[in-house]
């Protein structure tokens, strides 16, 4: 009498479950942590880093220090790959303070020709944050030069907390998490001049009835020049919005709140 046995469909259902957990469980094993860098190893170095990295072509990671470097007022550094698995940190830039930045918190970002962009929270001649530039010279490392200082004028933005976005054109966009016409953030674009030099505008001031507040995050750009963003505060519930920034004639851009966040409270009875 022949002893019944489990379907064919059975079987290879049950083939194809096997492979699917030895391959989760193989790679459950190959997912460990390893530490790549401790800052703090030497006496100039970077400390406390707030934001994410990028990657170069060749594997190297870059980021920022909200503190620590020589002035301990943050920090640009690379991280590089070397054989065996090691890595080595160089400093790229230490931030003075005064004139120059202080206490970068934001991402890095690239453009074409290799060079470095990013902001720094505080410092400038204003004392409201700036918009740099790490330029990699063949002999003398990397050279630092402060494109834009906030606080220049009424109305201006200040204290930008989030990275840049790069368009086609080279300008620059981002956001500063105070300031503005009603002191509740802005975004901004940084327009290149042909004579050199770059020119800030502020594309929008947060803080207008039910819009939001305090941007705290970059932006991003669609095919059609639209920006993206969200706000820290705000909104028609004051919990935060995503917001779109459309260009328009004459050099003007309309903003509109795609979502307000809102919190909604359960009561949780105890049981009868």
């Amino acid at each position: 009498m022949q002893a019944n046995r489990p379907p064919a469909t059975f079987i290879a259902t049950l083939a194809i479950l096997t492979v699917l957990l030895l391959a989760t469980s193989t790679r459950a094993v190959a997912q460990e942590e390893k530490l790549l860098y401790s800052f703090g190893t030497v006496r100039t170095d970077g400390a406390y880093p707030q934001a994410g990295l990028i990657l170069d072509k060749a594997g190297n990671l870059y980021g920022t220090t909200s503190g620590g470097g020589a002035y301990n007022e943050g920090t640009v550094f690379e991280l590089m790959r070397r054989a065996g698995g090691h890595w080595t940190e160089r400093i790229l830039h230490s931030f003075k303070g005064g004139a120059d930045g202080s206490h970068p918190s934001a991402n890095l970002i690239f453009d074409t020709s290799g060079n470095l962009y990013g902001t720094t929270y505080a410092g400038g001649v204003h004392a409201s944050g700036t918009v740099f530039e790490l330029t990699p010279e063949a002999t003398t490392g990397w050279n630092e030069k402060v494109l834009y200082a906030f606080g220049s004028y009424s109305g201006d933005g200040t204290s930008p907390s989030a990275g840049l976005t790069l368009d086609g054109s080279g300008n620059l966009y981002g956001t500063t998490y105070q300031g503005g016409a009603d002191s509740s953030g802005t975004v901004f674009e940084l327009i290149p001049k042909a004579s050199g030099g770059w020119t800030e505008k502020v594309l929008h001031s947060f803080g207008q009835g039910k819009d939001g507040a305090s941007p705290y995050a970059s932006l991003i750009i669609d095919a059609a020049g639209n920006l993206y963003g969200t706000a820290f505060h705000g909104g028609a519930d004051g919990f935060g919005t995503v917001f779109e920034l459309t260009p328009k004639a004459a050099g003007k851009w309309a903003e509109k709140v795609l979502h307000s966040f809102t919190v909604k409270t359960v009561n949780i009875l105890p049981p009868a």
